[in-house]
């Protein structure tokens, strides 16, 4: 086992030198099956950019929903590499970046719109970055970018979150849903969650003051007049929720919403797509290293078999994050 592994790290090393690298890109969009494992170029960087050689990448319901075509952007040209959180080192910096030398170990979530981190290296713009959490290992930092940040940006930039407010979070074993959790019990709020039967304990664990089980509970019997609502999973639980809201309350969703429906019950809604800040992302990483914060991870699969995390990710299965191996 020793001496394959050796030979493999040759081979990159060889194709590194020859300005070649591997990723993961669909050429059309589909199934799993469309995921290819390849050898592609090295990307190259412009001046207020960073190449990071990739230790390991996260894995986002985005992924799969960009590869089934649920996403597509005209900027974002076939064939094109998936995935957009990540945790490795400053392999180069472009003349700009001033933050970041080579050797630092980062952390980010690139633009969705740009070729992504499933691959050896990654170029980002230098506002995304961040300086990893040192208190965790880089595996569970590529966990961190994209579903911490939605969830402050939910829960503080568009819901307003303060110290002693009520929120409910739906969706709170999810990437997204288990970081909300804990950012709103840092921040002093009372949170209730919703979640699935097996993993009601580990959702109180990480700081949800009441923990209601969805398959055996109707959350509206025991949630009335919260002031927020985060909502990550849409349908019925977010029709059912404008009811929860006192009047003048907040729902917020990361899956759409219905004005209609709010205006109804007399309260507010608002959907966001996240964007991206370095120093969101320093201000999550500092919550990490005094150990206020946990990474959920469910499970780490090498990059040669995206296919098998996508498919998990896309099972709605899955607790906390899903980590893709590179290094």
């Amino acid at each position: 086992m020793i001496k394959e592994n050796v030979v493999e790290q040759e081979d990159l090393l060889e194709k590194n030198s020859k300005g070649l690298m591997k990723a993961v890109r669909i050429h059309e969009y589909g199934n799993s099956s469309v995921l290819q494992y390849e050898d592609v170029p090295i990307p190259t960087i412009q001046p207020d950019e960073v190449l990071v050689r990739v230790h390991a990448a996260g894995v986002n319901p985005i992924d799969w929903k960009i590869r089934e075509g649920y996403r597509k952007d005209e900027s974002r040209k076939l064939p094109f590499i998936l995935g957009w959180d990540v945790a490795g080192i400053v392999e180069e910096t472009g003349s700009l970046v001033s933050l970041f030398k080579k050797g630092d170990a980062v952390f980010a979530r690139p633009e969705p719109s740009r070729d992504g981190t499933y691959a050896q290296f990654v170029a980002v713009p230098g506002f995304e970055l961040a300086v990893a959490p040192s208190r965790i290992p880089m595996e569970e930092a590529a966990g961190v970018p994209l579903a911490a940040q939605t969830a402050w940006s939910g829960l503080f930039e568009h819901g307003h979150l303060k110290k002693e407010m009520s929120v409910l979070i739906h969706g709170a074993s999810g990437g997204v849903g288990s970081f909300a959790v804990q950012f709103a019990k840092c921040a002093g709020a009372y949170v209730i969650a919703t979640t699935s039967s097996k993993n009601v304990d580990l959702i109180r664990a990480i700081g949800a003051d009441i923990v209601i089980d969805y398959q055996s509970e109707d959350f509206t019997e025991r949630v009335d007049k919260v002031d927020l609502v985060f909502d990550t999973i849409g349908g019925e639980t977010q029709s059912k929720s404008y009811g929860v809201l006192h009047r003048g309350g907040r729902l917020v969703s990361t899956v759409g919403v219905n004005e209609e429906e709010a205006a109804k019950h007399f309260v507010t809604v608002k959907s966001f797509m996240m964007i991206s800040n370095g120093a969101r992302l320093s201000e999550i990483a500092e919550l990490i290293n005094k150990g206020m914060v946990r990474v959920l991870i469910e499970k780490e699969f090498p990059l040669s078999e995206a296919r098998a995390a996508q498919d998990l990710s896309q099972s709605g299965k899955a607790t906390g994050k899903i980590i893709l191996r590179v290094e």
